[in-house]
């Protein structure tokens, strides 16, 4: 049926888990139809929202089509939308940021409430009943199991040639009864290449033929080359101090211009059989397939830019045997984490002079898009590393703050600070040695000497000296961005 007729089947209030991760594999037509549904429904004076659950941000079609309309009362567990952010930061719109790994379980174990319909993206339906799943995986299987209807949109904009890239692990399990999950190396497929689709649940399936909307990457920078440069000195010095070994461990990249520039940055440097057991297969993580730098990469979804999705989509066949997509629940799931050893590189908004990290929020209260997987990877990774420029907004915001306004990651899951200023090992030093790294080696010069001041009184005057604060001035540099516009003190 066509897209207006399935979304013609949706119902006020209804919790609806959609495909899509990273602006991939999301639904297009019925969510659209849907929010013209909702947009008449309002003009009506009728009241029509509904809940959407995703595996991380999707595109125009559907978050923005749908936060435009005013149609969803509820948004999990990330958004990239700048209509879903300004509705969330309003209190228009309730969003639960999540631990990417830990969404599916949530709606397994009926924590969320039922689950209604799954509105789902797929590649191909074939003859035998078989389904291929589409660009990304993300929530897919669990929306399946757990929603009471199904929709399928099926994309033939996408190439067949995903036919059997997909691995699909179906033996999680129920606590008290979860087994081990038996996966041991990066590419290794301990699943399906298909997705499980009960017939009986399945109420409409929309033909549609349309793209991803991909975003572009910025060209590296001199502050994200000199970030990347600085990481791979880093990560060239773990090597030779026999901490690594000769091909690193399985790579995790988030998202963004900074993490394809070390993504780059690699491709250039001295390491060679490359793994990366991450979300997303950016443009950079081809670029090293391609190149031979890595054999192999695990993920959930694509995240390319509309030139690598030119490039990559035409050739995808040539890449089958070296790229797996996985249910996020796999690709996100700590105990795997930890067991290969992924070293996690990810980007902040800020750190604290004591390796506290805030990823999500702008000035405490403003939600960006939020935590996604990087506390997966975080808190369960061999080392984890933050990156980000040291200042923002033309310097009027320092990357380096006294305290964090918002923590995500708390010091004791943050191994490695990294502006272009330079990096800050934290790895067996305590509080006080950690602050006085990260204020020499990772703050900017025009905020250094503040931070050296605030540092020094706290050491005198703090209520305890092992993680010394004064409580009066900690968030001042943040208070007074709000007042001032400039978090420098010589604002005012």
């Amino acid at each position: 049926m066509s897209g207006e007729e399935a979304a013609a089947l949706i119902q006020p209030g209804a919790q609806i888990g959609m495909s899509g991760f990273t602006g991939s594999g999301y639904p297009k037509a019925v969510p659209t139809a849907l929010a013209r549904r909702i947009a008449d429904a309002h003009l009506r004076g009728d009241k029509f929202k509904v809940n959407v659950f995703t595996g991380a941000s999707t595109g125009p079609e559907l978050d923005g089509a749908l936060a435009m309309a005013g149609g969803m009362q509820l948004r999990i567990p990330y958004q990239s939308d700048p209509i879903t952010r300004k509705l969330i930061n309003s209190g228009e719109m309730q969003y639960i940021d999540m631990h990417l790994s830990q969404v599916a379980q949530y709606v397994e174990y009926g924590f969320m409430g039922k689950l209604d319909l799954a509105l789902i993206e797929v590649t191909a339906i074939l003859e035998d009943g078989r389904v291929i799943p589409s660009t990304s995986v993300g929530n897919n299987q669990t929306w399946i199991d757990c929603a009471e209807k199904i929709i399928l949109e099926v994309n033939s904009a996408l190439p067949m040639e995903l036919e059997g890239m997909h691995d699909l692990y179906y033996g999680l399990g129920q606590p008290p009864n979860r087994y081990p999950i038996p996966l041991t190396s990066v590419c290794q497929r301990i699943g399906e290449p298909y997705l499980k689709i009960p017939a009986e649940k399945v109420i409409a399936v929309v033909h549609t033929d349309s793209p991803d909307r991909s975003s572009s990457f910025k060209a590296p920078d001199a502050n994200s080359k000199k970030i990347a440069g600085n990481i791979l000195d880093f990560l060239g010095n773990e090597v030779k101090k026999g901490r690594l070994p000769a091909s690193l461990l399985p790579l995790q990249s988030g998202v963004g211009n900074i993490a394809n520039a070390v993504l780059y940055g690699l491709e250039e440097g001295p390491f060679n059989g490359l793994t990366a057991y991450t979300e997303v297969i950016q443009d950079g993580l081809v670029s090293l397939l391609r190149s031979g730098k890595m054999t192999c990469a695990s993920a959930t979804a694509f995240s390319l830019s509309p030139e690598g999705t030119a490039e990559f989509i035409p050739k995808i066949g040539e890449f089958r045997d070296r790229i797996v997509l996985r249910s996020q629940e796999i690709s996100n799931h700590p105990g795997i984490i930890r067991r290969l050893g992924v070293i996690a590189m990810n980007g902040m908004i800020e750190a604290d002079i004591y390796g506290n990290v805030n990823s999500t929020h702008i000035m405490g209260s403003s939600i960006m898009n939020g935590i996604g997987g990087s506390g997966d990877f975080a808190r369960n990774g061999f080392m984890s590393i933050f990156m980000a420029p040291s200042t923002a907004k033309n310097g009027t915001i320092s990357s380096i703050v006294p305290m964090v306004s918002h923590v995500d990651h708390t010091e004791h899951d943050v191994s490695v600070v990294v502006t272009e200023q330079g990096l800050a090992d934290l790895r067996g030093l305590s509080p006080t040695q950690r602050a006085k790294l990260v204020i020499e080696n990772c703050t900017h010069p025009d905020y250094r000497g503040e931070l050296r001041d605030y540092f020094k009184s706290a050491l005198s005057l703090s209520y305890g000296k092992h993680t010394p604060h004064l409580l009066s001035e900690s968030l001042s540099w943040h208070s007074r961005y709000l007042r001032t516009g400039h978090m420098l003190g010589k604002a005012e």
